[in-house]
């Protein structure tokens, strides 16, 4: 819960469905690091939503070993807080807490929610985490996609982040009538509104970052890790620039800025066209107020088909029009049927040109209909309703 993920992806959630009535208590690994850092603000959060908070110490060498013990220490915690408490759902973010879910129902009979938020060991396959020409790996890759079928067939409920992944599950044979639901990754619409953002606090940050009122702004918001493509992202902006000479791309990222200006300079972008500033929570708004447009492309690798860029509702939220590329998540259907920026289908010069082109025509776009997009797509509200309505149907079963 110290990790921002756990900050943005799972504490408002809970903090909505606490409020809805039901008794939330968290059991999580929680890194030394992070913990020190926020343990205080997380336990005050918390606290005050009436959400109890119960944890381990996260551990992470050796590899598979560490993995194997924490998911042992997860399983003793849970059990004796079962004992205590008589929980009636376990709701497992992920796979390695589906282990302990499932031991809690066939132990006590408890309620399972297999919240899998994506195909795990394709994931680490697909991010080259896992080379499977390892026979060790390829081990651990088989045993866990037969947790998944276990983890799937098990399962009273179980929460995909896409439409493409539900259709990919419920396409095996075996599956093909379990109770999915499609919750993808929602934001805080109220935290992510251009409306609070004012002309001088925009004006404020131009001055600071040396952008001007005319210039052509695309930004990238997040890390730039396994799975985001930066240099068909920075061959992209060298054609923009041939269309926008006023051009300038924005990172907002925590990142090492060296990684990225060594790679825009490996293709003769000019640095000063360049703008790297890493952002809390809290600044983050503000920077993305400065876009014309914002662009991210993710590796479109099977197991992407699950995958819910939380940065597309928090962007929308902002009123940005956006370029993405396609098969990734369900980002076809939803650009195909909302009007909100545009879709690249290949990664060369000429796909990069007729998009450029298309540009215009996107700039016409009402601020308000994106931010009406991401409220009616990915409201934490909407999201938050989803789990308490499978909560309810598990509750009366």
């Amino acid at each position: 819960m110290t990790d921002a993920l756990g900050q943005s992806q799972v504490i408002p959630y809970l903090k909505e469905l606490s409020n809805k009535g039901f008794e939330i208590h968290i059991l999580s690994a929680e890194k030394q690091v992070n913990f020190q850092k926020k343990n205080e603000l997380i336990s005050r959060i918390l606290t005050e939503s009436n959400i109890f908070w119960h944890y381990i110490n996260y551990t992470k060498n050796p590899p598979i070993v560490s993995t194997l013990k924490d998911i042992h220490a997860l399983k003793k915690l849970a059990k004796k807080l079962h004992k205590k408490y008589n929980f009636s759902i376990v709701h497992c973010r992920s796979y390695i807490s589906a282990f302990v879910g499932l031991s809690l129902k066939k132990k006590f009979g408890t309620k399972f929610l297999f919240d899998m938020r994506g195909f795990y060991a394709d994931e680490r396959v697909d991010g080259n985490l896992w080379n499977i020409k390892n026979p060790i790996f390829k081990l651990v890759y088989d045993f866990f996609k037969k947790k998944e079928k276990t983890f799937l067939q098990n399962a009273d409920y179980t929460v995909s982040l896409t439409n493409a992944g539900k259709k990919i599950i419920h396409q095996r044979n075996d599956f093909s009538n379990i109770p999915i639901e499609v919750i993808p990754c929602c934001a805080d619409i109220e935290h992510f509104d251009y409306n609070k953002i004012s002309a001088e606090k925009t004006n404020e940050l131009r001055t600071k970052l040396n952008i001007s009122k005319d210039d052509f702004v695309l930004s990238y918001l997040g890390s730039i890790g396994t799975w985001y493509m930066l240099d068909e992202m920075l061959d992209f902006f060298k054609v923009l620039k041939q269309k926008y000479s006023n051009a300038k791309f924005f990172f907002i990222t925590n990142d090492n800025p060296a990684n990225i200006l060594t790679n825009a300079k490996e293709k003769n972008i000019d640095e000063n066209d360049i703008i790297i500033k890493s952002a809390d929570r809290n600044q983050v708004p503000e920077f993305l107020s400065l876009s014309t447009m914002s662009i991210f492309f993710i590796k479109p690798v099977f197991s992407k088909k699950a995958s819910s860029p939380t940065k597309l509702a928090e962007i929308l939220g902002m009123g940005i029009p956006i370029v993405c590329n396609s098969n990734v998540g369900d980002i076809d259907e939803i650009f195909g049927n909302n009007n909100i920026g545009i879709v690249v289908s290949e990664f060369n010069e000429q796909e990069y040109k007729n998009t450029i082109n298309k540009l215009d025509d996107n700039f016409n776009i009402d601020r308000s209909e994106l931010r009406e997009v991401s409220k009616k797509l990915f409201s934490l509200q909407m999201g938050a309703e989803k789990y308490y309505n499978i909560y309810k149907s598990l509750s009366h079963k």
